[in-house]
């Protein structure tokens, strides 16, 4: 992947996403010194080498300190580290979502509750949500390093404490029980599961990753091709059943919270796994079923999101809510 200095709008990305042109390597360097050590010039244009985790850890930070004012953000080894373009486009479109459902009226500075399931030692998504709409999460896991580290950085850094509530979800096969409490109303859940069925379909998935991630790669040398980029611990790549499986229990568990969430959603990354998801969700009298498609260059994802919840209902909701921005 190659990024270019001066390059046109990235028109894929959503319109509010700060990332649509390429990296500005001095700026991030500026803020972020050690981001130079792993950028460099290949063909007058400005990169990093997306194949070393190092490398991608560096840019995370230097985006965050630069556009998000992240002043601390470290992830211990071996986790997932997110790309930023991609999971802030995620919190886009679910803006969006909620102002089609405020009659079209500007709901971001208003007092938005999410639940992020999932969310990793990188407590990315709540990070990206609090400072880009300041919006109130609820981000929970079921792994207790992933939850310390994710407390660490909320503490860390100014503004998030007192709006991001981290929480250790203490029975994996759950997401929303022990997390949403008996009478809370939450506007939207969001999650990226884990979506390979074994540590081997990881394995392989990865290595086919960063061997065309390589091939812009400045160093051509043989590497370890079993590491992951991008990091990943098992309840962040894989589980039984795959994603397919995570998604439909997580469908069925959300229909005992069907009056206290707006809106569900999750992330979806195989496209076939979309007709069986949307069937499930029939089956569980989902009222409004929505697929959203995000494109970051060349990878097209989509998230899916739902509600037990009629029009009539749905818009009540908001003109309750938001009649008065905060």
């Amino acid at each position: 992947m190659i990024l270019k200095k001066n390059a046109a709008v990235k028109q894929s990305l959503h319109p509010r996403n700060i990332h649509k042109t390429a990296y500005n390597f001095t700026l991030l360097a500026k803020n972020h010194p050690e981001i130079a050590k792993y950028s460099y010039t290949l063909s007058d244009q400005t990169t990093i080498d997306f194949s070393d985790p190092q490398a991608v850890l560096h840019l995370n930070s230097a985006l965050l300190k630069t556009y998000y004012q992240i002043e601390h953000w470290q992830i211990p080894a071996g986790y997932l580290c997110p790309p930023i373009p991609g999971r802030v486009d995620y919190i886009h479109y679910l803006a969006d979502l909620l102002t089609k459902n405020n009659s079209g009226r500007d709901i971001s500075t208003s007092k938005v509750t999410v639940l992020d399931i999932g969310t990793g030692a990188s407590c990315i998504y709540p990070i990206l949500g609090q400072r880009c709409y300041q919006w109130s999460f609820i981000a929970s896991d079921i792994d207790p390093i992933s939850v310390n580290t994710a407390k660490h950085i909320i503490n860390a850094n100014k503004g998030l404490a007192n709006r991001i509530n981290i929480k250790l979800q203490s029975d994996p096969t759950k997401f929303f029980d022990t997390i949403i409490g008996a009478n809370q109303k939450i506007e939207l859940t969001m999650c990226n599961p884990p979506f390979h069925s074994s540590l081997q379909e990881a394995l392989a998935g990865n290595k086919l990753k960063r061997k065309n991630l390589q091939k812009n790669s400045k160093n051509k040398a043989k590497k370890n091709v079993n590491a992951l980029n991008f990091g990943g611990q098992q309840a962040e790549l894989y589980c039984r059943g795959g994603e397919l499986q995570f998604i439909k229990s997580m469908i069925n568990e959300s229909k005992r919270y069907s009056s206290q969430v707006l809106y569900f959603s999750t992330l979806v990354s195989k496209k076939d796994n979309l007709d069986s998801i949307k069937l499930s969700l029939k089956k569980a009298k989902a009222i409004d079923i929505q697929t959203i498609k995000m494109s970051q260059g060349n990878k097209i994802s989509r998230f899916i999101a739902w509600s037990f919840l009629d029009q009539a209902q749905r818009e009540a909701w908001c003109n309750i809510k938001f009649k008065q921005k905060t």
